[in-house]
């Protein structure tokens, strides 16, 4: 399937629309304010694109384009439709407002581990990083779409909300910043420990324990002691001092909430105020893969140039991104030497990844490893070797998620997409029944790497390969829209494509639907790259430009002067003008010059044969 942002954003907007708004009014569902991570999600299907795509902006009337104000037309006219987004905006803000703090509660996104048993409200309540980073990317969307949209309306109480909406948004930020900062954990142990015995046979391919840790001491001394200079933030302080203790092993990222023990965040005086009560922890001090990725996909917004552009960030926020953007290189440059380790197999190369917590393996935890990697490729410009690499691995993911292959009967890969891969939450049992939390993205997440990856590869046969997965991971997954009834269009289906797994009885994923939104306007800055430059493809052009300009040079001597306002001084002119642009863009574009050179150089030659035909030979 054709990967085309543009208008396959336009059809989830339609379906998005049509499903959200009942009369001109917008509705949260059945399932309204009990998670603030499907409230985000759904509101960011629409934001974000708006936000991150020219062509897609809302926050204009006067130059929103037909194509999206006809998909958007449930949501009002373009007029409308900024107007309609501040007052839904400002009623996600107040409903996930809290009594003394912005609510980040993971609500019925958290299950409890054994199905007989409910989770009590307070565990409902519990702060997620998944809303944390949601949060940052929502609101850094809204306050840069509060900035343009004050410019374009007059009217007095439309005014006043954006100003109540720009501080709560703004509040919110804060808020979601501080708590990423306070659920980054690193995770000190003994190498003789059940978790220090598994992270050495994960790095030890066939080496001893001793071996393992006289490598990892030498690949992770630098990063150790910038984490223990650097990065006292939100972390405990008797962390930092097991740190330093170049026996011991460790893991950094981030816990699934605030992490037990984490001291509050020190802010100015106002900003404590407005943020309100920073809340004890109760997650346990170790790094969740899928929650470390999460927050990696947010952390980036705040240091975007359209951040910086905007100014959306005032001093006391900026110094917390600051803090933030050292975790998440230092996260980056840690996950990515694990998965690269030692000289000879990756241990990323060894499917299906096995955690060190829960001695947990699935697909899923190699696609999270494989995200990581991908985040730090795409930092440091990754080098062909490394990139090969990483292209099989996501090769493989596809084929074992039966993506790529056939599913057979009773097959484990079917646990992928339905029901998701569970995760234990340690910690919540303090608070009642032992918590879990279930991913059923692997497709998407493996789509949005494998486009990743696509715009950073400068090689032709990886890209090549990379486009051609991602058309087939998009064709998967397009398959999996609903098909009837409520939420036509959206996701997630999967009995449209496995035919043994349940048929979908529950309502809109709006997780899915964020997540392949997100992919296409990964797509949209794919497309807005650069093609690959060939050089052998280059210094053919150049050769047949040469060439070109030279039978050009001797046409224009060849034709006599009257002719110069005949039809075929008029097709000199033309071939003229397709010379200069094939010089312009020999370099950027030595596919699109070589058209453009034979082009020319056929017309060269029916003039030239035209000439013979008549028996003209010159001046």
């Amino acid at each position: 399937m054709l990967i085309k942002p543009r208008q396959h954003l336009l059809e989830i907007w339609q379906a998005m629309t049509r499903h959200s708004f009942d009369d001109g009014d917008w509705s949260w569902g059945t399932r309204s304010g009990l998670s603030s991570v499907e409230d985000a999600e759904r509101l960011l299907c629409l934001m974000f694109p708006a936000t991150e795509i020219a062509s897609l902006r809302l926050d204009d009337p006067d130059i929103t384009q037909d194509d999206v104000a006809k998909a958007l037309k449930a949501a009002g006219d373009p007029t409308e439709i900024p107007r309609n987004l501040v007052t839904i905006l400002t009623e996600f803000m107040a409903r996930h407002g809290g009594d003394d703090c912005p609510s980040f509660a993971g609500g019925h996104y958290y299950a409890a581990e054994d199905p007989g048993r409910e989770l009590t409200r307070e565990q409902r309540e519990i702060d997620v990083v998944d809303s944390y980073s949601m949060s940052l990317t929502l609101c850094l969307a809204t306050l840069g779409f509060l900035k343009v949209y004050r410019g374009k309306t007059q009217r007095a109480s439309t005014l006043a909300q954006i100003d109540r909406l720009s501080e709560a948004a703004s509040t919110r930020l804060t808020a979601a910043m501080v708590g990423l900062l306070r659920s980054f954990t690193v995770n000190v142990v003994d190498i003789d420990s059940s978790q220090g015995r598994a992270l050495a046979r994960l790095l030890g391919q066939g080496l001893s324990e001793r071996q393992v840790l006289q490598r990892f001491q030498e690949r992770f001394k630098a990063l150790r002691a910038v984490i223990g200079e650097s990065m006292t933030l939100g972390l405990d302080a008797d962390v930092i001092d097991e740190l330093r203790n170049e026996n011991r092993l460790f893991e950094c990222g981030w816990a699934w909430s605030l992490v037990k023990g984490a001291p509050p965040v020190e802010l100015e005086e106002a900003t404590a105020r407005a943020v309100g009560t920073q809340a004890e922890g109760v997650a346990h001090p170790v790094p969740y893969l899928y929650f470390t990725v999460v927050a990696l996909d947010g952390i980036p917004e705040l240091i975007s140039d359209r951040t910086l552009v905007l100014g959306l960030l005032d001093s006391e926020q900026q110094k917390l991104a600051n803090a933030l953007r050292l975790r998440w290189e230092i996260t980056q440059q840690y996950w990515s030497a694990v998965a690269r380790f030692g000289d000879g197999t990756w241990p990323l190369e060894d499917i299906p990844w096995r955690t060190t917590l829960e001695q947990l393996e699935s697909e899923y935890f190699s696609l999270s490893v494989a995200s990581i990697l991908v985040h730090d490729l795409v930092r440091r410009r990754a080098t062909d070797d490394d990139l090969t690499r990483t292209v099989a691995v996501m090769e493989r993911l596809a084929e074992r998620g039966r993506i790529t292959s056939g599913m057979t009967r009773e097959d484990p890969a079917m646990t992928l997409h339905d029901p998701g891969i569970s995760l234990p939450l340690l910690g919540s049992e303090t608070l009642g029944p032992p918590m879990r939390w279930t991913m059923a993205d692997f497709s998407a997440q493996l789509l949005k790497r494998t486009i990743q990856l696509c715009a950073l590869s400068r090689n032709i046969a990886s890209q090549d390969r990379l486009l051609r997965l991602a058309e087939n991971v998009l064709g998967h997954l397009w398959q999996r829209r609903v098909g009837d009834g409520a939420g036509t269009g959206l996701w997630d289906d999967v009995h449209a494509v496995y035919p043994e797994s349940p048929a979908r009885m529950g309502p809109t994923s709006w997780s899915v639907t964020e997540r392949v939104t997100e992919c296409m306007v990964a797509a949209h800055g794919l497309y807005t790259e650069r093609p690959i430059h060939s050089p052998e493809l280059r210094s053919l052009t150049a050769a047949l430009l040469s060439e070109a300009a030279h039978l050009f040079g001797k046409e224009q001597m060849e034709q006599p002067a009257p002719l110069v306002k005949s039809s075929q001084g008029e097709a000199l002119k033309a071939i003229e003008v397709d010379l200069r642009r094939a010089r312009f863009l020999l370099d950027a574009q030595p596919g699109t010059a070589h058209a453009l050179v034979l082009g020319v150089l056929a017309r060269l030659d029916s003039l030239a044969r035209a000439r013979e035909n008549t028996g003209y030979t010159g001046v």
